[in-house]
């Protein structure tokens, strides 16, 4: 399974990538404002810190204009993706670029059946949203699993990006289910790494280790 972590903070990204854990970066419109900086810089500088993929949203709501997007945003760098919200016009869009052989993500997805359609559209990724649903009391993951399997179904090459992922439950049912790629913030990201036993086990040994070393 694929790490992305969902950021726009370079020096989040920077901390994350030395310590493995980025296979990809995914970005929006909100994560880069809060960042204060040129849109395209932030682009640009996260791909030269990862040479994974790097979801970049467009803004536009029109097919045209979301292709027209789309071609600037491949610019930028080899390893952009086209992040394209899951609307008709969206999927108009990712027919096209994908035609252009540029590769997209299509994000804000909340059903099995919008996955299918984006499947059917030639996506290069699909972003079902997990946390968003639990928030309204619907099952996130029950939609990834559905996801997952409807794709194994029919044999479609567009991966499974697991989105808005709140907690390292998520990521482990998703790793269960066969999602392809998981999107984390840097916090999640860290809890991963966290067991109150490991904590307890370090303990134990540097405890014992100094009492040797007060003996000697």
């Amino acid at each position: 399974m694929k790490f992305f972590i969902d950021s726009a903070d370079m020096k989040v990204i920077t901390t994350a990538n030395q310590r493995g854990w980025v296979d990809g970066v995914t970005t929006n419109p909100t994560l880069i404002a809060k960042s204060g900086r040129p849109f395209f810089d932030v682009i640009k500088e996260i791909c030269k810190e990862v040479p994974g993929p790097v979801s970049a949203e467009v803004i536009s709501l029109k097919a045209d204009e979301m292709v027209r997007e789309g071609l600037e945003l491949a610019k930028l760098a080899s390893n952009v993706v086209v992040k394209i919200p899951m609307t008709e016009d969206g999927l108009v869009a990712v027919k096209r670029l994908t035609a252009e052989g540029i590769k997209t993500n299509v994000t804000l997805v909340f059903n099995p059946v919008q996955a299918l359609l984006v499947a059917k559209a030639g996506a290069t990724m699909v972003s079902p949203f997990v946390g968003r649903l639990d928030d309204i009391g619907q099952d996130g993951m029950k939609m990834v699993q559905q996801i997952v399997q409807i794709y194994k179904n029919y044999e479609f090459k567009t991966e499974v990006l697991v989105a808005s992922i709140r907690h390292p439950v998520h990521l482990l049912q998703a790793a269960e289910m066969g999602a392809h790629i998981g999107t984390l913030p840097f916090k999640v990201l860290q809890q991963l790494c966290q067991h109150p036993l490991t904590d307890k086990g370090i303990k134990q040994f540097m405890d014992d280790w100094n009492k040797s070393q007060a003996k000697a």
